[in-house]
C-alpha cells in the first residue's frame, strides 16, 4: 500500500514511518509547521526521511496556527503537569489541528496517488482530543471517501488510535 505519512518528528509518528516502511511503501513524510513551539521535531522528522530514504516536505500553516492561539503547543502558556485525562490538560488542545493537517495530507496523498495517509494519533490521546478519536477516524474518512469520489480512494492509516 502506496503510503504518505504525517510526521511531527515526535516519537509517535517517527515509529509509525518506521512501521509503514516495514510493513508497506512508505512514499515520503510530510510535516506541518503551524508555529508549534517544539518546531526542533521538524529536524528529526527530516532525519527521520533521511534514515528511511524517503521525500520529506514541510508544509508551511503557521498563518492557520497563529488564528488557532491559545494552546500551551502554540503560545507561552505552561504545559501542565498530569495525566492527559484531566481537565487541566485541555489547554494543550489546538482546534481542529489533525483535521486540517489531514486535509492537507489527503490532498496531496491524492495528487500523487498514494493509498492511504497514515498519522500516529494514539488512544492516549482520546480523553482530551476529539480529533485523536475513533468517531472522528472513521467520520474523516468518510468525508475524503465523498471529497475524493471518482477521483482516488485513500485510507486513513491511524494504527495507534485504538
Amino acid at each position: 500500500m502506496k503510503t504518505l505519512a504525517v510526521c511531527s518528528g515526535g516519537l509517535d509518528s517517527v515509529s509509525l514511518a518506521h512501521m509503514v516502511a516495514a510493513e508497506h511503501e512508505l512514499t515520503g513524510l510530510l510535516s506541518f509547521d503551524y508555529g508549534q513551539r517544539h518546531r526542533k521535531e521538524l529536524g528529526f522528522a527530516a532525519l527521520c526521511a533521511q534514515r528511511l530514504k524517503v521525500p520529506h516536505q514541510i508544509i508551511d500553516i503557521g498563518e492557520i496556527g497563529r488564528g488557532l492561539s491559545g494552546s500551551a503547543l502554540t503560545d507561552s502558556v505552561d504545559v501542565p503537569d498530569g495525566h492527559y485525562a484531566e481537565d487541566t490538560m485541555k489547554i494543550t488542545v489546538v482546534p481542529n489541528r489533525n483535521a486540517i493537517m489531514l486535509a492537507i495530507a489527503f490532498g496531496l496523498a491524492a495528487a500523487h496517488n498514494a493509498e492511504a495517509v497514515a498519522a500516529a494519533m494514539h488512544g492516549g490521546d482520546h480523553f482530551i482530543y476529539p480529533d485523536c478519536r475513533p468517531a472522528f477516524i472513521e467520520a474523516f474518512q468518510t468525508m475524503q471517501d465523498r471529497a475524493l469520489d471518482g477521483y482516488a480512494q485513500i485510507r486513513l492509516y491511524a494504527p495507534y488510535v485504538n
